[in-house]
């Protein structure tokens, strides 16, 4: 019931490299354990190996070993559906968790490892101005809370990471750190993130992802120019762009071809009534000078007049003289109407170029829209412009389309106004694909004095919720021929603690009148789909997968998947109703551990499965 240790699965690998690494020892209790030898360790890695004091290229800032820790930590926590703020629970593939991404990343490990094709994000850009999550996993939570002065209304931990604070960089890097190593593990061998920041924090960011991801797996820096005009009161050069990082998981990525626009189709025509079709004409005329290739520099005939034509002095011709002569043999050169042109143009076939335009770097508002346009969009389906700086549905789809298949799933772990979300619903409509979402957003309260407050939003998770429900909506307006087809639903999830009772996990410190604590070990508010949901966790199942419900023998079965997973958490289960969920031939079976009638019967629980169905795992909890 906790989220995976991540550090055992190091040693995993470590031991999968360096079998004769990895030994046994025992902890303070006596208990054997899988630890590595470092000694052994070293003495593989001899040939070079950088130790001590000697200087290496490396990134390093206070904090940077507990950020490591953090990200490695397990935790006790879970997470419960929340079906009154969902949309079509029941048929939908797309998800929305409410609560600390740092949490929510752990949760997810099991389940979508190595299954996420894209990550978009767009965190805090430590100006000074917004907050950071301040994570402590060292003391108890409430204690280090309390201690620190640094819980909100809601719960959260949160801090403002303003320059007064001595470890401005620092925090922000701890911050950061931990949520991408995890989310890298998250990501599909072609998969590929793409992170939204700014001037302040660029240079550090591609640092840290050059740590996670590998300095070889830096795909792009993008450039956005995210404003149209020019702030005319700002102080010092005003700022016109944003960077979007890209990093790949592996060299199994790749990038799509853009489609091309009808501004970039209407340069194809047939003046000239060529059978192959239309072409458009490119420069004959190379830019390099005679004497860097002076092999093409020569004279070629006018078709005409007869007379030699030569590029310009400090010009040459595309191609050498052989290939020259192949172009006129195929007709690709244009001297203009009644070959009226000094120089010759090249033709270039509509049905002969890629199937698209090859994405760049530099991404103007013209294309992919710009802050403005965001806020827009916001206001018109909110009804206020209640977010400064919320992403154009232009720029998401433009990452969408170079980087996702219509199958895809994609993660966006600090989603805001759910803007990722949008884009991958109005893609979908548009072009019949079939892409699921995560979205994951901290409750973080809003202002009391800010238009999103006024408008009845408590919080950032509520606004991002709201959005995708009235984008949805109107997608589905918009496109009511195809609209059954799309899945404009999302199945909430929040981030809380643990099903089970908190002695389940703190065993040291049981007093003897706390054993009737283990009479119960589930907590009494927690509902049957609550732990549902957590073996959905613990089995690594997809957080989407449909679930119908059965009354059997008086008693709830969930059946999810048809026979993937076969649940009941109702008291009193009899020998009965075990053989009728045999039938069934699930994959996996779960009860609660205090659920059956008698000792005998769940001795005879898994002899049952055995018999009637020797292919099910059987599990309690």
């Amino acid at each position: 019931m906790q989220s995976p240790n991540l550090v055992d699965a190091n040693i995993v690998k470590i031991a999968d490299l360096f079998p004769n690494c990895v030994t046994e020892d025992r902890d303070e209790n006596g208990i054997l354990r899988r630890v590595v030898d470092f000694d052994l360790l070293r003495q593989e890695l001899s040939g070079c190996l950088v130790e001590g004091p000697q200087e290496r290229y490396t990134l390093s800032w206070p904090g940077k070993n507990e950020a490591i820790l953090t990200a490695n930590a397990p935790i006790a926590k879970t997470l419960r559906p929340c079906e009154e703020e969902s949309v079509d629970f029941e048929n939908t593939k797309n998800i929305f968790i409410e609560g600390d991404n740092l949490d929510a990343l752990k949760l997810l490990q099991e389940t979508y490892l190595n299954k996420i094709k894209l990550i978009y994000i767009d965190p805090p850009y430590n100006t000074g101005n917004d907050f950071i999550y301040d994570d402590d996993f060292s003391e108890d939570t409430e204690t280090f809370l309390k201690r620190s002065n640094q819980k909100d209304e809601a719960g959260n931990r949160l801090v403002a990471n303003s320059e007064s604070n001595g470890r401005f960089h620092s925090d922000w890097l701890s911050m950061m750190y931990p949520r991408l190593k995890l989310a890298r593990n998250l990501l599909s061998e072609d998969g590929v993130i793409f992170i939204s920041i700014d001037d302040n924090e660029v240079a550090n960011l591609r640092k840290i992802c050059e740590e996670i991801f590998g300095v070889d797996n830096f795909f792009a820096n993008v450039v956005w120019q995210k404003k149209y005009a020019v702030s005319n009161d700002d102080p010092g050069i005003a700022p016109m762009h944003d960077h979007i990082l890209v990093f790949q998981k592996s060299a199994a990525f790749q990038r799509f071809l853009l489609p091309r626009t009808e501004k970039q189709l209407v340069r194809y025509k047939n003046p000239d009534n060529d059978p192959r079709g239309e072409w458009s004409s490119d420069n004959y005329i190379s830019n390099k000078s005679r004497y860097e290739r002076p092999t093409l520099w020569y004279a070629i005939k006018h078709p005409k007049t007869g007379e030699d034509v030569w590029p310009a002095e400090d010009a040459v011709w595309r191609y050498s003289k052989d290939k020259h002569q192949q172009m006129v043999e195929e007709n690709r050169l244009y001297w203009g109407p009644q070959e009226s042109y000094e120089k010759p143009r090249l033709k270039r076939f509509l049905d002969e170029i890629q199937d698209g335009v090859v994405p760049s770097t530099w991404w103007t508002f013209t294309d992919v829209g710009h802050n403005d346009e965001g806020q827009k969009e916001t206001g018109l389906l909110l009804g206020k412009k209640i977010f400064s700086t919320p992403k154009p549905v232009r720029l998401l789809r433009r990452i969408l389309e170079i980087s996702t298949c219509k199958n895809d799933i994609v993660l966006d772990f600090f989603s805001g106004s759910a803007a990722t979300a949008h884009a991958v619903m109005q893609l979908n409509a548009e072009v019949c694909g079939d892409r699921k979402f995560i979205m994951v957003q901290l409750p973080e309260p809003c202002d009391e004095k800010s238009e999103a407050f006024k408008a009845g939003y408590k919080t950032i998770a509520e606004i991002g919720k709201e959005r995708i429900r009235r984008a949805g909506k109107k997608i589905k307006e918009v496109n009511q021929i195809t609209a059954k087809k799309f899945d404009t639903g999302f199945r909430v999830f929040k981030v809380d603690t643990s099903n089970m009772r908190d002695v389940y996990y703190t065993p040291d410190e049981l007093k003897q009148g706390n054993l009737e604590l283990f009479k119960d070990h589930i907590k009494h508010d927690r509902r049957p789909e609550d732990l549902l949901f957590q073996v959905f966790i613990d089995w690594g199942l997809n957080l989407s997968l449909p679930i119908t419900r059965e009354t059997i023998d008086g008693k709830t079965v969930f059946f999810v998947d048809t026979n993937a997973l076969v649940a009941c958490f109702d008291p009193g289960i009899t020998e009965e109703l075990v053989k009728k969920l045999a039938k069934h031939k699930p994959l996996r079976v779960v009860f609660r551990d205090d659920a059956f009638g008698s000792d005998s019967v769940k001795i005879n629980v898994e002899q049952i499965f055995k018999l009637l169905s020797p292919g099910t795992e059987v599990k309690s909890i």
